[in-house]
């Protein structure tokens, strides 16, 4: 999938698993960025900047290829 910004998006358990960013804080993420819808707000050379609205956080960085359409 080609992410763009103002794309529905989630985060992919198996791609977060074991990587750079599990490993730089709490490798235990929260349900909701797998469960919920986030929105594409930036982009910047492999990364996403991710809005998740279900829930009151911060935005997170994500890797492109840890992202995948909400259905």
């Amino acid at each position: 999938m080609a992410v763009k910004k103002g794309d529905a998006v989630c985060a992919v358990a198996e791609n977060l698993a074991n990587s750079l960013e599990a490993q730089a804080s709490d490798s235990k993420f929260s349900d909701y960025i797998f469960k919920t819808k986030g929105e594409v707000l930036d982009i910047r050379g492999d990364y996403a900047l991710v809005k998740f609205t279900a829930v009151s956080t911060p935005n997170v960085w994500l890797r492109l290829d840890q992202l995948q359409a909400f259905t």
